[in-house]
């Protein structure tokens, strides 16, 4: 399965550490981004995942971060981070019932800000990898706007956009004539596909871990061994 995604990332983060003025973004982009060639499997890879107060960036905001790295083959869980942040706005009631963060856990936890520094250096080089990229895009790029008055940008893989693909072409032409549905693109049905333990959901870490696994599983079941990192990012 080949994509289209040959965007080259590492002439546009080379653009934007030359136009960054934050310190902290700049370096993050300094840090490089892997060439469109790249093959997968010599790409290091984190996994991201956000608990917000809801899905909306302009008026939501982000409530816990988990980030698992990973390679192609393996996943390094010693090495992940989770960090729960001061949304500075009052808890819905309907998120609290989804990512069980209380108004509690919140009061005495750091703003976003105070972990700028330390999300951007265990991103530095790495390709993102996320369940929906809307999400994790979005909502980064919008805390950071807030903060230190820059958004940011940087390539994903999205194992939902890989997931999509993949229902597309095992449906056919058929199908879609046929209007079937291909099946759900949730992060729990995904993994069922793939034979991959069910977690419980809605902690960023776990979703993070499970994001990951999946897109070993989608690597391992629906491309060539030498796909590069161009074919499938975004």
């Amino acid at each position: 399965m080949a994509g289209s995604h040959l965007i080259d990332w590492q002439e546009t983060f080379q653009a934007l550490a030359r136009q960054s003025h934050d310190a902290r973004l700049k370096t993050f982009y300094q840090a490089g981004m892997a060439a469109p060639d790249t093959p997968v499997a010599e790409t290091p890879l984190v996994a991201m995942d956000f608990e917000t107060t809801g899905l909306d960036p302009r008026h939501d905001e982000i409530v816990s971060i988990g980030l698992v790295p990973f390679d192609s083959r393996r996943i390094y869980c010693r090495d992940a981070k989770h960090w729960i942040v001061n949304p500075a706005k009052a808890l819905d009631e309907r998120s609290v019932t989804i990512h069980h963060i209380t108004h509690a856990e919140i009061q005495d936890a750091p703003d976003f800000s105070m972990i700028v520094d330390e999300l951007l250096q265990e991103l530095a080089g790495k390709v993102v990898v996320v369940h929906y990229r809307q999400i994790e895009r979005g909502f980064l790029s919008r805390a950071l706007m807030q903060r230190i008055n820059e958004g940011i940008e940087f390539p994903v893989i999205d194992t939902m956009a890989l997931e999509k693909r993949a229902l597309a072409e095992r449906q056919g032409l058929i199908g879609r004539l046929l209007q079937q549905s291909p099946g759900s693109l949730r992060l729990p049905d995904c993994r069922t596909r793939y034979s991959l333990p069910a977690y419980h959901l809605h902690h960023a870490m776990t979703d993070a871990l499970a994001t990951a696994e999946l897109l070993q599983a989608q690597l391992a079941w629906h491309y060539r061994p030498d796909v590069t990192i161009g074919e499938i990012w975004c």
